[in-house]
This record gives C-alpha cells, structure tokens and sequence, in this order.
C-alpha cells in the first residue's frame, strides 16, 4: 500500500529542502511520490491504480502520498500547481514529474525507464 507522509517524514525519508538546494535523495528504495487531495476526482481514479502497484513491486520501490491541503509548504517548495502530481524518485538523478491521472501502462513504462526498477 502506498504510505500517505507529511513534510517532517518527506524531509527524513526523502528529501530535505530546507537544507539543501541541490537534490539528493534520502530513500533507501526508488520513490513515487504522489501529491494529491480528497476533493480531486483525476486523483481518486490514479490512487488504486498506484496502491497496487506499491504491491506489484513490492521491496523493489515506495509509493508515497502527499495531501496538498494538508501539507501546502511542501507542495509550494515542489511547485505543485496542479493535481495529481506525480514524482517519479530514481536513486540516482533529479527526480521526474507527471501530471494527470496516468493509466496504469504510462506509470510501469516510467518506473521501469525513469526509476530503473522491473518487475
């Protein structure tokens, strides 16, 4: 299941941009980070599609999950402007972003390309 983090945790397990400018990622797994918000339909139809691909690839990468409402300063530091918003996290490397509710096709073709990762 994707795991829904606030700013504190985003700053611990992934990221901390108060600290540094320059990416380095924190994790110790490739990342989907999912920035979302309950009123969002797009976000309410990528949401399952996401929580079963955290079990498709099960130990080999993290699917997170933002609220937007909840955690405005870390959507503002990111520039979210619209939702869902979905960052692809490699290992190695800026971290990538998508927007709109992507079929599930989409998503396994930017895991495999952008995080590296296969099934």
């Amino acid at each position: 299941m994707s795991e829904k983090i606030d700013a504190q945790r985003f700053k611990n397990d992934i990221f901390n941009y108060e600290l540094s400018k320059e990416w380095k990622f924190s994790g110790d797994l490739p990342a989907i980070v999912d920035f979302y918000a309950d009123w969002c339909g797009p976000c309410k139809m990528v949401s399952p599609v996401l929580d079963q691909l955290s079990k498709d690839y099960e130990g080999k990468l993290r699917v997170f999950k933002v609220n937007t409402d909840e955690e405005q300063e870390l959507s503002a530091a990111f520039g979210i402007q619209s939702i869902p918003t979905i960052l692809f996290v490699p290992m190695q490397g800026e971290p990538r972003a998508a927007m709109g509710a992507l079929p599930k096709a989409t998503l396994e073709k930017a895991i495999k390309d952008v995080l590296g990762v296969e099934k």
